[in-house]
């Protein structure tokens, strides 16, 4: 490889020029001269100088670490920005200087401390008298153990743990100090009986004791490393401004040749029964059973020291290893995976590198983005719940096998002494949510279409928003009983009397039997480590916060209300009657079969998708009497505010995909019509609803004639003066398209009266042949059909290109774009391909049309239906499910919706464009260009840019809305919902009144029309509905023929098209289009600075004289009057809310 030293490097090349300037400085190879200068020095002092070398210099052969990173450039990175920001990241994780000579400082200051702890008298295990002010961390459970206790400075006091070994991030700076108990105060006998974990903790409150009275600690209190309650920590913080900066954590240990590992086999026992229980007598079932559990946790304390040696020894013969390590604790902390009992911390994704370098897996020249995807893929294809992995490259005799720990642990991983297994804690379903987080992330980084740094490191994914149901155990005593059902005796004594942490996998193993099929993955949250005073006593168990568990629900099997079991004469037939209880019971099928079987109650497809709830309910309580009232299941609780049907509880799917079934009931006989003039070509939907994303789908109505009069010459119904507004018929927009041919004249006019033409025989054909009402216009055929009304508007392939089209002065034909071109094009061509690319996405994601629903219907609640059409809110939630990264595509709508509001709270919309790919139809090549022309034409574009397959460069549904201070208003309002919502979802404690998050503020508002509710059609779908709604002249259900209603009536749409015709250039009206009986008004900015008199300007302004100066100002009281005036039978009272005026 060819090196031009002459020429400047570009900046993008200074590392590579960093590192050959090292190499010629480390190897003396590479001696350099500075050319003469011709000219002055002085002038020529800032110039940069050219290299001059050796032809066989100039040609050398790249150094291996030169290779390693072009092929790294080349091959690793979609492109430099990726590498940027991932060294970027590691600067900001990485301690500073001056923090770690903070650490050093106190940790100087602590260990002096430390050696000074006074003697104190041997007493009795049991005896804490000695104690004055800090309590002992441990739950005594049983009360009494055998042994003496006394205090002494410790034997030695160490750095462990990440500090020392380079690998400590930041946010949450941790430092652990290892106190090393004196051998005089433990004896080798202690490791039976908890007496070695109660003199540890006994240790720890005799230090907490004499730091109590030191001024060089700020705040002190106790946790459990790992959430484990055998093994307490002391946590202290620096006095002053740095107290919530750093944290020190103590831990007390043995010296490291206490015990022999030999004596803490997973297969014996530590834990006498007969001391645990207080019977003397002997238990039935002979021996007592192995305790891993508690032998694990002696021996880790023993290890700290080796296990910092053996790292030191890997991360010396690795440069990238620390930064390794700090990515993947980035990498799990973003997922809540590395805090907690049974977690993925820090120290074991240490071990994890460790295991890959020493097991030449990967290459210790690697850097830390390769070491990091490798560490990924690993996991994602290794399975330690089945094959466990060790460290170990010489084990001892007394060392176990994998098939030892395999018998006594979920998750295997062996430590280098081959005797600890380092995920002893954690469960089965823990792992297998690290393999798939993995797995997802080495797909979302080989997609060179997406930020892959910002779905791998950047994204914060809590349990509410990453899985499509969550429910929570909130009476956590009853894992008691559930531990005395499931007959866990011998796994509560080998957890020390903890019954959370012994019950969770058995139940998580009933609810994956369970749940089957119709999950892809069953998650839980990791129990707290808890922390308190260490002043007070240690919280009881059943005082941590309530177990979480998530589901990643599989769409295919959801649908089912049907459990289907074996035969009836299969030996699994018992195994299934055992698990389901009084369910199950025999069923015959169409097929003959006869089956065990379980039906559960679900009639609509929300309660399909709440099936789970109905299966976690019956087995937690026939198999571990923890009754329903114990579980808080929020999978569904946002299903509320889209109910279209309260009897029935559903959402709108059966009534959507009815009107989905009408229409291609009407498309097929639109087809097949004859005697018309030029035929048919294609009909296609432009209407919300046909795509299953209407907030209110249309619902078939049976007219009730007695409250509506007859026009006189069609006999079509009219509303009665003095009634209530009658029922809104939603017209269902399709779209006609007739065959291109040389009748069609070339004028605007003349195409419309063809088209009008065309209506009045489609309206005749269709009533002679199959009896539809139907109402021809100048612009569209309203067609009423089984109860639903469709609005046929036919369209001509040329029409938008003749409107565009103006002849100049001198003759020529111009093409000159305008916006009733532009509204046309929409409706005949842009809308209807929207509609049937998104019924797609309905087919393959039954979910997608409720989540829109939500999303709509919270826009409206929040009064920015007018600043963001239905279509561009359709195509957000569509890019939730084509691009879901860093998750999984939603399942349900509650987990889609919480996604929206981030989407539309988080996505730097100044810039960056939104792409949704539509079909996969956009390549890698076209998702450059869209970025690249939108950079180049940022501020000709639209404020939000949604970029489809069609519609690359104009965003042509956000091009006239939002603003971009209503854009802004709708990322904070969305911010804030979101805080409520998942506040009320994952805490038990909070109100749960989901709508609140779809109240508007209406303090910022200048004036409030109030609307009356009797006249306002849909306000049976507001947010908070009255409780009596009247009767608008009709029922639900269908009947053919009859006579056509009046369509598409709501004065309050017509209201408010008033006011922005009348008062659009003073103010701004919001409104919620979904049954909302308040308008709100807004002030423009430019509205009341006085203007000079003209006599053109004075629409709803008056005069006022000042010194000779003639000037108009807003006449607002008589503004107010005419909001009354033109809203007559309709308002109910306007009421100006601010003082930003004089009236």
């Amino acid at each position: 490889m060819k090196r031009k030293a002459a020429e400047t490097p570009a900046d993008g090349d200074k590392e590579m020029q960093s590192t050959e300037s090292k190499h010629s400085q480390d190897e003396g190879e590479r001696p350099t001269k500075e050319l003469k200068s011709d000219s002055k020095k002085s002038s020529n002092a800032g110039l940069v100088r050219p290299l001059k070398v050796s032809n066989k210099e100039l040609y050398k052969a790249p150094t291996p670490e030169e290779l390693n990173q072009l092929k790294e450039t080349e091959s690793l990175f979609h492109c430099s920005l990726l590498k940027m920001q991932m060294e970027e990241l590691l600067k900001e994780v990485v301690i500073s200087e001056k923090k770690k000579r903070l650490v050093d400082s106190f940790v100087l200051k602590i260990t002096e401390l430390l050696h000074s702890v006074p003697e104190t008298p041997v007493v009795e295990l049991s005896d804490t008298t000695w104690l004055s002010k800090a309590e002992v961390p441990f739950i005594l459970m049983p009360k009494s153990a055998k042994g003496k206790f006394h205090m002494e400075p410790p034997a030695s006091v160490a750095l462990i743990g990440s500090y020392p070994l380079g690998t400590c991030t930041k946010p949450r700076v941790s430092v652990d100090l290892m106190v090393t108990i004196p051998a005089n105060v433990i004896h080798p006998m202690d490791a039976i009986n908890q007496r070695y974990s109660r003199k540890r903790a006994l240790y720890l409150a005799g230090l907490a004791e004499h730091l109590l009275s030191s001024k060089e600690v700020g705040t002190m209190q106790y946790s459990c490393l790992h959430g484990n309650r055998l093994r307490p920590v002391l946590l202290l913080t620096p006095p002053g401004k740095d107290g919530g900066s750093l944290t020190l954590r103590i831990h007390a240990c043995p010296p490291p040749d206490f015990l022999k590992p030999g004596q803490l086999h997973p297969q014996k026992n530590k834990i006498r029964t007969d001391w645990f229980t207080g019977i003397d007598a002997p238990q039935p079932g002979g021996p007592d059973a192995p305790t891993p559990h508690y032998n694990s946790t002696v021996l880790g304390d023993h290890l700290p020291g080796a296990h910092l040696q053996f790292l030191c020894a890997v991360r010396d013969q690795c440069g990238a290893f620390k930064d390794t390590v700090a990515l993947l604790k980035v990498w799990l902390r973003q997922r809540e995976l590395d805090q907690g009992s049974g977690c993925f911390g820090g120290f074991v994704a240490s071990m994890l590198v460790a295991y890959l370098l020493t097991s030449h897996k990967v290459s210790n020249h690697m850097s830390a983005y390769q070491l990091f995807r490798n560490a990924l893929h690993f996991l994602a294809s290794t399975d330690l719940t089945e094959n466990g992995i060790t460290l170990a490259r010489n084990p001892d005799s007394t060392a176990p096998s994998l098939s030892d720990f395999h018998s006594a642990f979920q998750v295997v991983f062996v430590d280098p002494s081959g005797h600890l297994n380092l995920c002893a804690d954690m469960t089965a379903h823990t792992y297998k949510q690290i393999q798939h987080e993995a797995s997802l992330s080495v797909q979302f980084w080989d997609d060179p279409t997406m930020d892959g740094f910002q779905a791998l490191l950047m994204s914060p994914k809590p349990l509410i928003r990453t899985y499509d149901h969550v429910f929570q155990l909130c009476g956590l005593s009853k894992l008691q009983s559930a531990c005395k059902k499931l007959n866990l005796f011998s796994e509560l004594m080998d957890h020390s009397g903890n019954y959370i942490i012994t019950a969770l996998p058995l139940l998580l193993s009933l609810l994956q039997r369970g749940l089957g099929e119709r999950i892809h993955l069953l998650v839980h949250s990791l129990p707290p480590s808890p922390e308190w005073p260490v002043t007070s006593e240690p919280l009881k168990h059943k005082e941590q916060p309530p177990l979480s568990f998530g589901l990643l629900l599989n769409p295919e099997h959801l649908a089912s209300a049907l459990e289907k079991g074996p035969p009836a004469d299969s030996p699994k037939a018992a195994e299934f009657r055992q698990l389901w209880g009084e369910r199950a019971e025999l069923r015959r099928f169409q097929d003959g079969s006869i089956t065990e079987a379980v039906l559960w109650e679900a009639s609509t497809a929300c309660l399909k998708r709440l099936v789970p709830q109905q299966i976690i309910n019956h087995l937690l309580q026939l198999h571990a009497d923890i009754p329903p009232s114990c579980v808080r299941y929020v999978g569904g609780l946002l299903d509320n505010v889209i109910i279209v049907r309260e009897e029935s509880c559903g959402t709108g799917e059966e009534e959507s995909l009815k009107v989905v079934q009408c229409y291609d009931d009407l498309s097929r006989k639109l087809w097949q019509l004859e005697d018309l003039p030029l035929s048919i070509t294609s009909v296609q939907g432009a209407h919300p609803a046909l795509r299953y994303t209407q907030v209110l789908p249309p619902v078939p109505f049976k007219l009730s004639y007695k409250q509506f009069d007859r026009e006189k010459r069609s006999r079509a119904l009219l509303p009665q003066d003095g009634n209530p507004c009658p029922v809104y018929i939603t017209p269902i927009k399709v779209i006609c398209h007739m065959e291109g041919s040389g009748k069609w004249p070339h004028d605007a006019l003349a195409i419309r009266h063809i088209k009008a033409a065309f209506h009045i025989r489609l309206a005749e054909i269709l009533k002679n042949t199959h009896n539809y009402p139907c109402h021809p216009s100048a612009t569209h055929l309203d067609v009423w059909k089984d109860g639903l009304a469709f609005r046929i508007q036919v369209a001509y392939h040329r029409e938008p290109q003749v409107l565009r089209e103006l002849l100049s002065p001198d003759g020529m034909l111009l093409m000159r774009d305008n916006l009733q071109a532009q509204a046309l094009e929409m409706d005949t061509q842009h809308r209807t391909l929207l509609t049937s690319t998104l019924h797609g996405l309905q087919q393959q994601h039954p979910c997608f049309g409720a989540v829109c629903r939500l999303a709509k219907r919270w826009l409206g609640a929040q009064l920015f239906g007018a600043d963001l059409c239905e279509d561009a809110a359709d195509l957000l939630v569509a890019h939730l499910f084509l691009h879901p990264a860093p998750n999984t595509a939603p399942s349900s709508p509650q987990v889609g919706f919480l996604r929206f509001l981030h989407l539309l709270s988080s996505f730097d919309w100044r810039n960056s464009p939104l792409v949704v790919n539509l079909n996969s139809q956009l390549t890698v090549a076209d998702y450059t260009d869209i970025k690249n022309g939108f950079a180049a034409s940022r501020e000709s574009l639209p404020t939000m840019f949604i970029a489809t397959p069609t519609d690359r460069k104009q965003s042509i549904w956000t091009r006239d809305a939002p603003s971009v201070q209503m854009l802004q208003r709708m990322v904070t309002v969305a911010a804030e919902s979101l805080h409520v919502l998942e506040a009320q979802l994952t805490d038990a404690t909070h109100t749960q009144d989901v709508r609140v998050a779809f109240r508007p503020p209406l303090d910022v508002y200048d004036v409030l029309i109030y609307l009356r509710p009797k006249q306002v059609p849909l306000v049976g779908s507001a947010v908070d509905p009255p409780s009596h709604e009247p009767s608008r002249g009709a029922q639900e259900g269908a009947i053919p023929g009859g006579v056509l209603p009046v369509i598409d009536f709501n004065p309050v749409s017509l209201y408010l098209t008033e006011l922005r015709e009348a008062f659009g250039d003073m103010a701004l009206f919001f409104h919620d289009p979904y049954g909302g009986t308040v308008i709100a008004v807004l002030w423009k900015p430019n509205t009341f600075p006085p203007l000079r008199f003209k006599t053109g300007t004075m629409a709803a302004r008056r005069v006022e004289v000042c010194e000779d100066k003639v000037s108009t100002v807003p006449n607002v009281e008589a503004i107010l009057h005419d909001f009354s005036v033109l809203g007559e039978g309709l308002v109910e009272r306007v009421v100006p809310r601010t003082e930003k005026w004089v009236v």
